[in-house]
């Protein structure tokens, strides 16, 4: 396995609340989770519910950490 020097954008499987979007969002931005789970559901509803259908996806590609 070689070393990557980038942060890599993965779900968290410690800091999760449904699939663990919103946790490897927040270590990947350096947020507190709590901070990124309430800007996501701010989101959703601004949007109508179109990032409900968002995470759906996110969750689908985005891989989990080891």
């Amino acid at each position: 396995m070689t070393e990557t020097s980038y942060k890599q954008l993965r779900r968290s499987r410690t800091d999760k609340v449904v699939a663990g979007v919103c946790g490897g969002f927040a270590r990947y931005l350096g947020l507190d989770p709590v901070v990124v789970r309430v800007l996501y559901v701010i989101g959703t509803f601004l949007t109508g519910g179109a990032l409900l259908l968002g995470y759906l996806v996110i969750w689908l590609v985005m891989p989990e950490e080891a």
